[in-house]
């Protein structure tokens, strides 16, 4: 499952994503450490290996699934230990499994448990034993670890999934000596026929205020930084640094990028040289040493909001390029700083969602005051 753990590595320019888990390498004594698995197939257990490999680890026992008890055990810079009735819940076959599972997620391919209840509504359409044996195969395909969470009830678990592919008079795989009576069968039966007009309510349902996520692609602002207007600048005209003046208390900035730096600075002497500086490259570097005004902080998001309003207001062409990103998230690049910029998706975009805000104010002004 790769949850919200979420990683890349970079192969030949192209971003792979990943995912994390922890696992023990038995190098000498054994260590707790972290196992990356990637979207190609590729597992980094201290070095990259291909999955065959990995599962090669596995048999000798170099990525360890069994704990001896009194084994000397550590994690790196954290503690060191010996296993005490140790228990594990993992064999190399397992964890190969969920590997390949992890994977098949990343490429947003189903997985086991997807596969086992596809497989479950075949048989639902067409109720035949040949059917019910390939839900029973895929069911028994998912990893044992991961069997109670496929159906996403954690009251029921997979009980139900395990009596419809027994069948009436057949034998689940945690009561081998019970059989499933035709009551607890037509049981199963309602409960999937339930869950099935739940799902459809489900993906029928929208949201009040409209869809959660973008219609249009995603807007990748990259770092440009144009020293002249152009008639036809594109997304380049959304850029901070775009020459484009705006006007703040009187005083007119060639760029939003001057305005914000002249507006951070203390000092009301090195603010006029800031607002006149050659470039916003110069603008950034004689403000960047200098001591902030008050609560900057608190305020630069704010003081940001307003500025991104004057540029649009005061230039009707820009305002056009910017709503014609239509409602495209706005991924800002900015190599200086990851609160204004995406920084590779660790940073926190701030450009870009303000982008967004001043977007949808321009696509409908609010009134100063409700009616």
């Amino acid at each position: 499952m790769t949850g919200n753990r979420i990683t890349y590595r970079m192969a030949d320019g192209v971003r792979v994503p990943g995912t994390w888990r922890h696992a023990f390498i038995r190098n000498f004594d054994h260590h707790l450490t972290d196992l990356f698995i990637y979207a190609d197939g590729l597992i980094d257990c201290w070095g990259l290996v291909t999955l065959e490999e990995f599962e090669e680890k596995l048999r000798s026992g170099w990525v360890a699934t069994e704990l001896p008890e009194g084994a000397e055990a550590s994690a790196f810079g954290l503690a060191r230990w010996k296993f005490a009735e140790p228990q594990t819940w993992l064999t190399p076959e397992v964890l190969v499994a969920e590997i390949r599972d992890t994977i098949d997620q990343l490429n947003g391919r189903p997985d086991s448990t997807g596969r086992c209840l596809a497989a479950v509504d075949a048989f639902l359409a067409d109720r035949t034993e040949e059917k019910r044996d390939a839900a029973r195969d895929a069911y028994f395909a998912i990893p044992v670890t991961q069997r109670h969470y496929a159906l996403g009830d954690m009251d029921r678990k997979d009980r139900p999934l395990q009596v419809l592919v027994a069948g009436p008079g057949g034998t689940t795989g945690r009561r081998p000596d019970e059989e499933v009576t035709q009551d607890e069968y037509d049981r199963a039966l309602s409960y999937f026929e339930e869950r099935a007009e739940w799902i459809a309510k489900g993906r029928s349902r929208v949201p009040a205020d409209g869809p959660a996520t973008a219609v249009a692609p995603a807007v990748h602002l990259y770092e440009s930084y144009p020293l002249e207007p152009s008639d036809d600048p594109g997304t380049k005209a959304l850029r901070n640094e775009y020459p484009a003046p705006v006007e703040v208390d009187g005083v007119t900035y060639p760029t939003v990028t001057h305005a914000y730096w002249a507006l951070s600075v203390a000092d009301p002497a090195l603010r006029e040289a800031v607002a006149a500086a050659d470039s916003t490259f110069s603008a950034r570097n004689l403000a960047a040493d200098a001591d902030r005004s008050e609560d900057w902080e608190r305020r630069r998001t704010a003081v940001m909001t307003a500025l991104l309003r004057a540029k649009f207001t005061r230039h009707p062409e820009l305002a056009r390029a910017l709503l014609a990103t239509d409602d495209a998230t706005i991924v800002y690049g900015d190599s200086d700083s990851a609160f204004w910029g995406d920084d590779r998706g660790r940073g926190r975009n701030w450009t870009g969602r303000l982008l967004e805000l001043v977007r949808s104010e321009l696509a409908c002004p609010i009134p100063s005051r409700p009616s």
